[in-house]
C-alpha cells in the first residue's frame, strides 16, 4: 500500500488525511525502521507493509467505531504503537495511554510521541495484570484496545478491569476469532463484558483478512481480577 492508495483507501471510508498528518505517518515510519534496527519491534519494515499491516491496519477500528469525540483510550500491550498512535495521528482529541511491559518500547513510544508532536498521551511500563489492579487507572477509561495481543479469554482478564461501565473493549484480531470467542463467552461474562458485535473484513490489496471484536462493560469487574502477573496467560478463565 503505497502513500497515495493509503490516502485513497482512507478517503473511501470517510476519513480524510492532512498534509500534517501523511508528514506524521512518514516520520512514524522512519523512526520505527531507525529504531527497529537498535531492537526488536517489528518483523515488518517494507514501507508498503507498514502502511497497510500496521497503519492501516490500526486505524480500521475507526471504521465500526466512532473515535471523533474526545474520550480516553487505553491501549494493552501495543509494541511499537499499535493500534493506537495510528489514531491518535488521525484523531488527535482522543488521549490515549498505552501501557507495555518492556521498557525498551515505552521509551520508543516516548522519543516517537516528542518527534511527532503528540499531546494528551501518556505511557507506562507496566504488566497489564498490575495495572489492572491500580486503583488510578481501574475502571477508569472509556475505551480499551488491544491488537493481537493474546487470546480473547486473556485480554478479557486484562483489557475488562480498566474499562467504566458502559464502556468499550475493542479488541483487533486476524482471521479464525469465532472458536477463540466460544472459549472466551463464560470469562466475559464474568469479568462484565457482554459481547455487542464481531466485524469481519479483508484489508485492501490482499494484505489479509481481521476482525474487530467489540465488548460492552456492563457493570464493575470483581476486585480479584485480573490475577497476579502470567497467570491469565498460564490458565486462561
Amino acid at each position: 500500500m503505497n502513500l497515495s492508495s493509503f490516502q485513497e483507501h482512507l478517503k473511501n471510508e470517510g476519513i480524510e488525511i492532512t498534509e500534517k498528518q501523511l508528514q506524521q505517518f512518514e516520520r512514524y515510519f522512519h523512526i520505527l525502521v531507525e529504531w527497529n534496527e537498535k531492537m526488536n519491534l517489528t518483523a515488518i519494515t517494507d514501507q508498503e507493509e507498514v502502511y497497510a499491516k500496521h497503519f492501516y491496519d490500526s486505524i480500521t477500528a475507526a471504521f465500526y467505531f466512532d473515535f471523533t469525540n474526545e474520550f480516553h483510550l487505553c491501549d494493552v500491550g501495543a509494541g511499537a504503537g499499535f493500534p493506537s498512535i495510528p489514531l491518535k495521528i488521525l484523531f488527535p482529541q482522543i488521549n490515549v495511554t498505552i501501557v507495555d511491559s518492556l521498557k525498551k518500547r515505552i521509551t520508543f513510544l516516548n522519543h516517537l510521541a516528542t518527534e511527532l508532536e503528540l499531546e494528551g498521551v501518556s505511557f507506562y511500563h507496566d504488566r497489564a495484570e498490575l495495572f489492572g489492579k491500580n486503583e488510578k487507572f481501574r475502571h477508569k477509561f472509556d475505551v480499551v484496545m488491544a491488537r493481537a495481543v493474546a487470546r480473547t479469554s486473556v485480554l478479557s482478564e486484562l483489557c475488562l478491569p480498566l474499562l467504566r461501565t458502559n464502556g468499550t473493549f475493542i479488541a483487533m484480531k486476524g482471521s479464525n476469532v469465532e472458536e477463540e470467542l466460544s472459549d472466551a463467552e463464560d470469562s466475559i461474562e464474568l469479568l462484565g463484558g457482554k459481547l455487542q458485535r464481531i466485524e469481519h473484513f479483508s484489508l485492501p490489496e490482499n494484505n489479509g483478512e481481521r476482525n474487530i471484536v467489540i465488548i460492552d462493560k456492563k457493570r464493575k469487574t470483581p476486585k480479584k481480577f485480573p490475577r497476579k502477573p502470567g497467570v491469565p496467560n498460564k490458565n486462561p478463565l
